[in-house]
């Protein structure tokens, strides 16, 4: 019945200022407000699918006029959309070959075997793949591999203690957050850093390149992953075990079962290099050869295409059936956003926003932005953060251009503070998996998220004041 009543609401409350007898800004913006709150809605709501509701705007800006339907449809093509397809088809392609187990299962093995330096080992490989597959794929490849060296705990004379319980919600929480966090480092490793970048493209004309996402993206993984490390085993969960020899066995086990590095991962893993040079080294390359004119996208379709067309055995690495599990309503969500984020910035609503700010400066630009990025934080644990920023990255442009800052001076931190959710298991689907397994608590995930998320902000601020403007001048 609430998602009946939420369905109808949804498009009234849009009507309601298309019919409305009083002017808000005027009927061109009205339009826009009525359409953007209707998606907010469902968005929010989870009504329908968030791609299903992203698809609002091609289908209704054309009908009321606010937009023609080319002009809507170019948003649902534009290049930053492939740039993370590329991605996801490396990123199957790596899954495919479980070329992404046996890199987790050699991080792991480095690090040592004992409890904590395991814990460190997990969490320092599902964030390094999570930098480039979807941290739910990561996710799941890391918790079988996790669950067999907590049942050796749960087996051995002394039962399963209070350490050895401390032990396993570290273990899953940490697995959990680092996922969260290792899709921040690069632009490919969390949606929310794609819709920034086609926002800004879009509608500002700037490029955000893969190196300096990685530049400010690397850095802050690598402390929020020291903070996680240090907050589960230190300070909220300690477990105190002395070392367990039997872990090394399993890891050494596991890696058997995979047996000798195949052709199909070599390949694999020189196009995955190859991509990765090619995006850290691209504007060197340009200056070589300026008619080459490389982009991220470029390089990600590249990448994407060796995929399907580089073969062993006679067959290529990738077949088009294997796109089946390609997230595909995500590349719709993104246009959905940028549609709207367009018609936003049109009929002058970013601009509006800005007025209003700059109007009225009665609060600090440093005090202004820690609140954007708490609120983002929040708000990220209880609705999809590709929405969020959707909705949030041009009222956020429109603050900055009042406060005179750069916009991605403001808008980074505030994008970052999107996959920061650690608090919830509902908040992102690595949380709601390792929740799943029976070792973690909603109150445990709460006590350690709320802790962290108030690191994170502080960070965040951090990066506002001093980082991202070494990087983006």
């Amino acid at each position: 019945m609430k998602k009946k009543i939420i369905l109808v609401v949804g498009p009234i409350l849009c009507l309601l200022f298309f019919w409305s007898p009083f002017e808000i800004l005027n009927p061109e913006a009205d339009k826009v407000i009525g359409i953007a709150l209707w998606m907010i809605l469902w968005w929010i709501t989870e009504v329908v699918s968030i791609s299903v509701t992203a698809l609002i705007p091609l289908t209704f800006f054309p009908v009321f006029g606010i937009m023609p339907i080319k002009d809507v449809a170019v948003n649902y093509g534009h290049p930053i959309i492939f740039l993370f397809f590329g991605g996801f088809v490396l990123a199957l392609a790596l899954e495919k070959v479980n070329l992404h187990r046996r890199v987790a299962l050699s991080i792991i093995k480095l690090t040592g075997t004992s409890p904590n330096k395991i814990i460190l080992g997990f969490m320092l490989a599902t964030a390094f793949l999570s930098m480039w597959i979807s941290n739910t794929a990561t996710t799941v490849v890391m918790l079988p591999i996790a669950y067999s060296v907590i049942e050796l705990l749960m087996n051995d004379a002394d039962g399963f203690t209070k350490k050895d319980r401390n032990f396993a919600l570290s273990m899953m929480l940490g697995i959990a957050y680092a996922a969260n966090v290792g899709g921040i480092a690069t632009l490919i490793g969390t949606p929310p850093n794609v819709v920034l970048a086609g926002f800004m493209e879009n509608e500002y004309n700037y490029s955000i390149s893969f190196l300096q996402w990685m530049l400010v993206g690397i850095p802050f993984a690598i402390l929020m992953l020291f903070f996680i490390y240090h907050v589960l085993t230190k300070i909220m969960y300690p477990n105190k075990l002395a070392s367990f020899e039997k872990s090394g066995e399993i890891i050494s086990r596991e890696m058997e079962k995979l047996g000798k590095i195949k052709t199909a991962e070599v390949i694999v893993l020189t196009i995955f290099i190859i991509a990765i040079t090619l995006w850290i080294g691209k504007n060197y390359i340009n200056s070589l050869f300026p008619n080459l004119n490389l982009s991220d996208t470029t390089i990600s379709m590249l990448a994407a295409f060796a995929c399907f067309t580089v073969s062993h055995h006679k067959n290529p690495v990738l077949a088009w059936n294997d796109t089946q599990r390609l997230p595909w309503g995500i590349l719709i969500l993104f246009g959905g956003g940028l549609a709207l984020a367009s018609a936003l910035s049109n009929v002058g609503i970013i601009d509006m926003i800005g007025t209003a700010v700059s109007d009225h400066k009665t609060f600090s630009i440093l005090f202004i932005c820690s609140v954007l990025i708490s609120v983002m934080l929040f708000m990220t644990e209880l609705m999809s953060n590709v929405a969020l920023i959707a909705i949030f990255a041009p009222m956020v442009a429109g603050v900055a251009i009042g406060l005179n800052i750069e916009l991605l001076h403001i808008l980074i931190p505030v994008t970052m503070a999107s996959s920061c959710a650690f608090m919830l298991p509902m908040s992102t689907p690595p949380n709601a998996i390792v929740f799943a397994s029976g070792h973690v608590k909603v109150a445990q995930m709460a006590r350690a998220g709320f802790l962290l998320n108030v690191i994170s902000i502080v960070l965040l601020i951090l990066f506002f004041q001093f980082v991202i403007p070494l990087v983006f001048v």
